[in-house]
């Protein structure tokens, strides 16, 4: 294999990319890119660069991998396509500005097209080098002490980010499904698709939409569900089509996942009528359901209890070194599960930079997560806004008063109990009965209860300091996570650019790159001569 090229673009401004910085005053991105760019992708980070073709069988890549590495960046502050950032290469002169291409422009040839961006970006996240994108800027401001890896301060968030997968009732998710097994049998029987759709005994498909198909009122009831039956009987019908006459195929790829797909729609989504009337759609929604068929993985998702949205969540860990705030790690989910869960890859993509985290502020979706409370015991300052208690127009858990050091817990009477994490604190039902503030407190005849939460010793610090001039001080030291996470969303927009968590992943993660070049340059950094 031929070794891979390294990229050295000159550090000197020539005469002509003086001019044109002048021209590219109100998009100062690219006069940044081109004044860091020796350092960003210095000599020891292009060997790691380099090693991402270790192995290859393809011979020398086409262009240096840094220059990729920078057309990737280019192409995320942008906002562009493939598409888009291959004809910005051949014909924007700001990319050929930091590109290094610029006394190359009026050649005929540019210097890598759509499929080379394509095909490294599929390299880098196969390798990791995405994440360590993220990490060079930040060992960026380490070496110029924009802060020191020691005793940081951190938040977590999560923002919405809109799928780009379609998202599908059933009778459409169903129809998508079987389209596609259709589509598949006319390449391999070499069949027009309509003609196709009619010998596998689905013929609904052929028409310019399925609803459009079945032609019924869906208002009606009855005719709704006479509707999912017919479709239901050629579905079948297409799949023994395909057990009859692609018995072997039918276990290899693509019809063996297209058809896991079609099963995983119909037993999320079916389940039998108790009327004895076939098949009826599931009432209530199946935990994990599938809501597109060409990005498996989104998912539901709720922002509040009025706020849906349908997609994934992208989660940000934010260092604050005095003035400036950089996005240490970032991580997506899909929308459906617990923020908490991101909390295992931002600790570990934080710490696998050596960084030592002192105080970490967060909101409550992250509180009790497993990592929060292992770093918690070894010594992490959780500030974070107590869960509110509510209980009525009665007393509610914070009229009571816990002592966390003898754990024993007082009524506002004055009634005094034991307590222990994670069990129910019933106080003694005949001192309730004959207590004046009883009905303040509780209508129950067998005395007060309280739910004791397995960390409730922390919860009640966390009161206690939301009380205080300083604990109030505290929390609103988040509000730099919240910025930095409008960043990330202004560089990255409101709705994801691939299907699937990984390829989101490495999306958010170049938008942080970004983010922290923003940052960067706000701060006053000046790259070495």
């Amino acid at each position: 294999m031929a070794t891979v090229p390294f990229w050295r673009p000159p550090i000197a401004l020539s005469a002509a990319e003086e001019r044109l910085l002048k021209r590219c005053k109100k998009q100062p991105i690219f006069g940044f890119l081109r004044a860091i760019r020796h350092e960003l992708f210095d000599e020891p980070f292009q060997r790691e660069l380099a090693r991402m073709y270790d192995g290859s069988t393809r011979g020398r890549p086409p262009v240096p991998p840094a220059l990729l590495a920078m057309a990737t960046l280019l192409q995320a502050a942008r906002q562009l396509s493939d598409q888009d950032a291959a004809l910005a290469v051949a014909t924007d002169r700001a990319w050929h500005l930091v590109l290094g291409t610029l006394d190359d422009a009026d050649d005929d040839a540019p210097p890598f097209g759509q499929t080379a961006l394509f095909e490294f970006r599929l390299r880098l996240i196969a390798h990791e080098m995405d994440r360590r994108l993220v990490e060079r800027t930040l060992a960026l401001a380490t070496r110029t002490g924009l802060f020191a890896p020691r005793a940081l301060r951190a938040a977590f968030d999560a923002s919405p980010l809109r799928g780009a997968g379609r998202v599908e009732d059933t009778i459409n998710l169903l129809g998508h499904a079987a389209r596609d097994l259709v589509r598949t049998l006319a390449r391999r029987l070499d069949q027009p698709f309509d003609a196709m759709a009619h010998a596998a005994g689905i013929p609904l498909l052929t028409g310019t939409s399925l609803k459009a198909a079945l032609d019924l009122d869906w208002t009606d009831l009855g005719e709704a569900h006479a509707a999912l039956q017919r479709l239901l009987g050629q579905v079948q019908a297409l799949v023994d089509f395909i057990g009859t006459h692609l018995r072997d195929e039918q276990t290899q790829p693509p019809l063996q996942d297209q058809l896991a797909t079609l099963q995983q729609v119909l037993t999320q989504d079916l389940e039998p009528d108790p009327g004895g009337a076939g098949t009826r759609v599931r009432r209530g929604v199946a935990r994990e359901r599938r809501i597109s068929i060409r990005d498996p993985q989104m998912r539901h998702g709720r922002k509040s209890k009025a706020v849906r949205f349908d997609g994934y969540k992208r989660h940000v860990a934010t260092l604050h070194g005095g003035a400036v705030t950089f996005v240490a790690a970032v991580a997506v989910t899909p929308a459906n599960r617990p923020e908490g869960e991101a909390a295992y890859d931002l600790f570990a993509d934080v710490e696998r930079q050596g960084l030592l985290l002192a105080t970490l502020d967060i909101d409550r979706a992250y509180l009790h997560a497993p990592p929060v409370q292992w770093r918690r015991a070894l010594g992490l300052h959780v500030n974070c806004r107590a869960p509110r208690t509510q209980n009525g127009d009665r007393y509610d858990k914070t009229r009571f008063d816990f002592d966390a050091t003898r754990r024993v817990v007082r009524c506002p009477a004055g009634q005094v109990q034991p307590w222990t994490p994670g069990r129910h604190v019933r106080f003694d039902g005949h001192t309730c009965n004959a207590c004046p503030q009883k009905p303040r407190c509780t209508p129950s005849a067998r005395g007060r209860s309280l739910a004791v939460h397995p960390h409730e010793a922390q919860l009640i610090a966390l009161r206690h300091a939301q009380r205080t001039p300083a604990g109030r001080a505290e929390l609103r030291r988040r509000v730099t996570v919240e910025h930095a996470l409008a960043r990330l969303g202004q560089v990255q927009g409101p709705k994801a650019r691939y299907w699937g968590l990984r390829r989101n992943l490495f999306d958010v993660r170049r938008a942080a790159v970004i983010a922290n070049l923003f940052a960067l340059r706000e701060a006053g950094y000046e790259a070495a001569a």
